[in-house]
């Protein structure tokens, strides 16, 4: 006794410094201590040897009382206060206050770890003897039957002796979970989510199993390996067992109890746990017996109705999953993506929203409005101010000048006069098309710069290719460039292939991100390297310029994004957190967030003031190669090599829905319409694919209207017959491609031949371009 309250003073008196909260409740029973100690005075009546009542005691006797008379409220409120009375304080630690523990009780408890050391090993001596006691009867009989019998327990016993030897061999539960888990890794699209959910709890019992038999060091090693597969979304369960280091933890650790006592509940197909138990028994000699037997006796599979793809994604939790009753929050996610941000536009200087109304109240008075809109009602809509809008001084830009002011104009007037494509109904877009051949397989990237009359592209052999796509020559400053009556321009500067090029936004400069990790920034007035930013020390990926210009940012292998501004030659800011490559890079239309899209599955938003992260979007299953923010800054489209896209509320950071159409192939390339109703993707399957951008979310409008044909009339019978042409067109071709099978709000699919297709792009006016090398 005296040694367990030697202990329990030591780790009182430490735990004290941690929380000063508890140093000053502390204080409050001593001061009332030396209240009660006050001497009595001479009209106190003398009192005899009184029994000593503990606090609790007496508010024991209190609320027995309470109930016993009826006082229900007053019991309760008594109850409340009682249950927040101050913790007793503690003594200081010292050698007096604090008692060794005898020679007998270490020498015990080193016994009884030697005893759990050893108990695996007299079970498989006793084992053996038995084998060997069974073995020399075999060769003393002659009875066949006896014979029979006993050679069948000699095999139960071998068979018994390798799976003692497999269960307390601690490197097996490494090996087998990360042959479990390349397995998850590499099974089908349809099934890899659910399977991948299915890992954590194993992955759990398997560290906690580690524990129970001692196997400290092994137990760390497996948690240190494995635990970055699940952090994201159990991060906070994750920290709470990590602390764990000896079987007695088990005891004390309220979590590690609620796994050992109750079945973790998981919703799966049927499909996908055959599938897993098909494999695990397929294994079972190397270790899929231990994770048969963790699954049997800790996991609680729920059998879904439904198809494997309707089940939860990858990167969501289901509340309706893990231990019952057990009070946690196992998605790390929700809890991230509370922070505030502000998604609304960034405000324009006065003086220069002044200058330009004056402008365009000017253009107003010379012609009639168009789309029942003038200018400037058309320039105040763009130019509004939103209840989230970001400080107009939370992002320092260059003074503008005449030319700015004059592609401010020309913006409100192309989008005055924008085809809706989404206004009731989304509807498809047209969409132009640029093929470029003998290019050799070597082109790498292709961008369009916001005029829509330049397209750039970068190849393997290190240069970038200027084009003009409105047929004028792309003349130089310099009046004796011999290229001056060229439509096209060669680039050389970089040393490896060129991977990213942007425009800024009012086409005065081109960057270029590059495998021998430098950044390059060209003038288009003089057609040269200005000047080259170094940071990187991995290939760079991916490059954007801000849709203010003056700031851009990065992407790389090193696995982070940069932001710099064209007068810094080091970066601004430095986006770490990202697992593995940062593959592609969005600004928000407001500047003030940056979003990538990386080989580890995920998407990030980063804040460009703090150079934090506020945003994680978790669900694809192969890494994002490319993403799109819709104009008014509210919705995220990405997408990559899993083949499908994704819509995300960038405010919430929930998934709104996935859209399948490209089949297993993998998208290179999305764009949101002006207006944001509609989304056009593009990959290596050859196509452009349109989508309704708001179907099958809280923002869809009503369906549209079938087509119905009279047979009476002669114009209908005209209509049917083209009708039934067009659709007897359309299945031929379809019949000479593979059928693919697309999710609902798959609008259509423009064809190229043998052209994967880099880039696709939306004109102010909402016409869309789209360009790739033919694969000849």
């Amino acid at each position: 006794m005296e040694n367990n309250q030697s202990n329990d003073s030591n780790s009182n008196q430490q735990s004290a410094p941690q929380n000063s909260r508890a140093g000053q409740q502390q204080v409050r029973p001593q001061q009332g201590n030396a209240r009660q100690q006050q001497p009595q005075t001479a009209l106190q009546p003398p009192r005899g040897p009184q029994p000593q009542f503990s606090q609790a005691d007496l508010n024991r006797i209190v609320l027995e009382y309470l109930n016993k008379k009826g006082y229900n409220k007053t019991e309760s409120m008594l109850r409340l206060e009682s249950s927040n009375t101050p913790t007793p304080s503690v003594p200081s630690v010292s050698p007096a206050t604090s008692n060794i523990a005898s020679p007998v009780e270490i020498s015990r408890r080193e016994k009884d770890l030697k005893d759990k050391a050893s108990r695996h090993e007299r079970e498989l001596r006793e084992l053996r003897d038995k084998q060997v006691r069974i073995e020399r009867e075999l060769r003393d009989s002659r009875d066949r039957e006896f014979r029979l019998a006993k050679e069948k327990e000699l095999r139960d016993l071998r068979d018994y002796e390798e799976k003692q030897k497999r269960e307390n061999d601690p490197e097996i539960y490494y090996r087998v979970y990360s042959m479990l888990r390349s397995w998850v890794e590499t099974s089908l699209d349809l099934y890899k989510p659910e399977l991948s959910r299915l890992l954590y709890p194993i992955f759990i019992h398997c560290f906690l199993e580690l524990i129970a038999k001692n196997f400290s060091s092994q137990a760390k090693r497996f948690l240190d390996k494995f635990k970055g597969d699940h952090v994201m979304l159990h991060g906070l369960e994750i920290n709470k067992l990590a602390g764990i280091s000896l079987p007695e933890h088990l005891k004390e650790n309220e979590l590690a109890q609620a796994y050992r006592n109750n079945k973790y509940r998981i919703i799966v197909s049927k499909t996908s746990i055959n599938l897993l138990l098909y494999f695990l028994h397929e294994n079972e000699a190397v270790g899929g017996a231990i994770l048969i037997r963790i699954i049997n006796q800790y996991l609680n599979p729920i059998i879904s109705t439904t198809k494997p793809d309707k089940v939860d994604q990858e990167g969501e939790a289901n509340p309706d999953e893990g231990i019952p009753d057990y009070i946690t929050k196992t998605n790390e996610i929700d809890k991230f993506n509370e922070q505030p941000v502000k998604l609304g536009k960034l405000p324009m200087d006065p003086e220069v929203q002044k200058e330009i109304e004056a402008e365009l109240k000017v253009k107003d008075e010379k012609a009639d409005p168009v789309n029942d809109k003038t200018l400037v009602e058309e320039f105040q809509d763009i130019t509004s101010v939103e209840d989230d809008s970001p400080a107009r001084e939370s992002l320092p830009l260059p003074l503008k000048d005449a030319s700015d002011i004059k592609r401010q104009i020309l913006a409100v007037e192309d989008s005055r006069s924008k085809i809706k494509l989404g206004a009731i109904q989304a509807s498809a877009p047209s969409v132009c098309m640029y093929t470029f051949h003998n290019t050799n397989n070597d082109m790498t990237c292709l961008d369009f710069n916001d005029d829509s009359n330049l397209m750039a592209a970068g190849f393997q052999d290190s240069f970038i290719k200027l084009w003009s796509l409105d047929g004028k020559p792309l003349k130089s400053v310099f009046k004796k460039d011999k290229y001056n009556n060229d439509n096209s321009r060669k680039l050389i500067g970089h040393s490896g292939p060129v991977y990213g090029v942007s425009f800024s936004p009012d086409n005065r400069y081109l960057i270029s991100g590059s495998e021998d990790k430098t950044v390059r920034l060209w003038s288009l007035d003089s057609y040269s390297a200005l000047v080259s930013y170094k940071g990187h020390n991995q290939p760079i990926w991916d490059v954007k310029f801000s849709p203010f210009g003056h700031y851009f940012a990065t992407a790389s292998h090193d696995q982070t994004a940069r932001l710099w501004a064209t007068d810094h030659i080091y970066p601004l800011r430095i986006f770490a957190g990202h697992i593995n490559d940062v593959d592609c890079i969005e600004f928000h239309p407001n500047s003030n967030y940056v979003f990538t899209g990386s080989s580890d599955k995920t998407c990030r938003m980063w804040d460009v003031q703090t150079g934090n992260s506020v945003r994680i979007f978790m669900g694809h299953t192969g890494p994002v190669n490319c993403m799109s923010v819709s104009y008014d800054g509210r919705w995220l489209a990405s997408a990559g090599e899993d083949g499908v896209v994704n819509i995300w509320d960038a405010g919430s950071g929930r998934r709104l829905k996935t859209m399948r159409g490209h089949g297993r192939s993998s998208i290179y390339s999305l764009a949101f319409s002006r207006d944001g109703g509609v989304l056009v993707s593009s990959g290596a399957d050859n196509t452009v694919r349109v989508w309704d951008v708001k179907k099958n979310t809280n923002d869809a409008g009503p369906e549209p209207e079938a087509f119905s044909f009279d047979s009476n009339s002669n114009n209908a019978n005209g209509t049917s017959r083209n009708a039934s042409a067009n659709s007897q067109n359309f299945k031929n071709d379809k019949s000479s491609r593979k059928e693919i099978i697309a999710t609902s709000d798959h609008m259509t699919a423009y064809f190229a031949k043998k052209t994967p297709i880099y880039k696709v792009h939306f004109t102010r006016r909402n016409l869309c371009l789209a360009g790739g090398g033919f694969m000849g």
